[in-house]
């Protein structure tokens, strides 16, 4: 683990590319860069972008994250940072968001991950010099974070934790995802033709609820892929959850939704498609299934099964992105 900066004339492994002057001043400011060397497949640009955090003036301190090392550790220092960078994978961004939740750092989901959903959910560029000017800029928007319980144990989430269907799509992408990247979560989906379905227990603000289907999702942030929204009215700043209640179907059965969605999005009339979701807003639910289901959250799966309660935390964290509250929201 990097723990000091390197002097002025060391070797960063990075050639500032054009453009670095582009980028505001960041003199006097100091930067928290905590990578995941496990994360993704191909070239982040992360070199890059640090030489331009350091061109524009930043210290920059670097951690490299290892499997024996709590994340406490790597964030144990954090207010003494202007910024913070999560640099990895959806897991990555969320683990050190919630460790440093209620830290009021500003932190920034560097994509270095395969999906990269928070980066997207975020509307991040993707280019180093991009991601560099959103530092340097230093516009964030307040949001929520998930917390979730099983057996005893916390984790954070800062996009979506679910079971059912969804994680055995995750499950599926496994073997596939350092050959095929991103669209190995779309294969995986299209093989859910007939996933397992079963009876839900909820308990949702206190109030009990039952229902057969394939899955709950309980998501704070509302896009898919490409940005698609996964249904309406998801904020990441209202101090509430959205829990969606997928009937017995397929995964497929996503898309006359997501088609609802982008109709509701550019204001194109009426839904087209009802009957595959129902949505219910909530800040604290408990989901038990009759057969136990694996559980994920932000994308990564666990060995922990159902039942699992997932609370809200508003406003736990300040991320970086170019994009207001508004815009955030599905």
């Amino acid at each position: 683990m990097t723990g000091q900066t390197p002097p002025p004339n060391a070797d960063t492994s990075a050639t500032p590319a054009p453009g670095a002057t582009s980028i505001p001043s960041m003199t006097g400011q100091r930067v928290l860069v905590i990578f995941n060397p496990k994360s993704g497949s191909g070239d982040s640009g992360l070199p890059v972008f640090l030489g331009l955090l350091r061109a524009a003036g930043a210290q920059v301190v670097e951690r490299d994250l290892d499997a024996d090392t709590p994340m406490s550790e790597y964030v144990r220092d954090v207010e003494s940072f202007h910024a913070v960078v999560a640099a990895g994978g959806d897991g990555t961004v969320s683990s050190v968001s919630y460790a440093s939740r209620y830290k009021n750092v500003p932190l920034l989901a560097y994509p270095a991950g395969t999906a990269n959903l928070i980066a997207q959910n975020l509307d991040l560029p993707t280019t180093p010099e991009e991601l560099a000017r959103v530092v340097a800029t230093g516009h964030a928007v307040r949001v929520d974070m998930g917390e979730v319980e099983v057996r005893g144990q916390t984790q954070g989430f800062a996009m979506l934790a679910g079971a059912g269907a969804d994680a055995a799509m995750i499950k599926g992408s496994e073997e596939l995802k350092e050959k095929f990247g991103a669209l190995a979560y779309v294969m995986s989906a299209m093989k859910q033709m007939n996933p397992k379905k079963t009876t839900f227990t909820l308990t949702i603000d206190g109030q009990p609820r039952e229902f057969e289907g394939i899955g709950v999702m309980v998501a704070n942030f509302g896009m898919a892929n490409f940005r698609l929204p996964i249904t309406t009215d998801i904020s990441p700043s209202d101090g509430r959850f959205t829990v969606i209640l997928m009937q017995a179907g397929n995964l497929l059965r996503l898309v006359p939704n997501i088609i609802d969605s982008v109709r509701s999005k550019l204001n194109l009339g009426d839904p087209l498609f009802a009957g595959n979701l129902e949505t219910i807003e909530a800040r604290e639910v408990t989901v038990a299934a009759a057969d136990p289901f694996p559980l994920q959250y932000d994308g990564e799966l666990h060995e922990e099964t159902t039942p699992f309660t997932a609370r809200i935390l508003p406003g736990a964290v300040r991320y970086l992105t170019p994009s207001t509250e508004a815009e955030l929201t599905t």
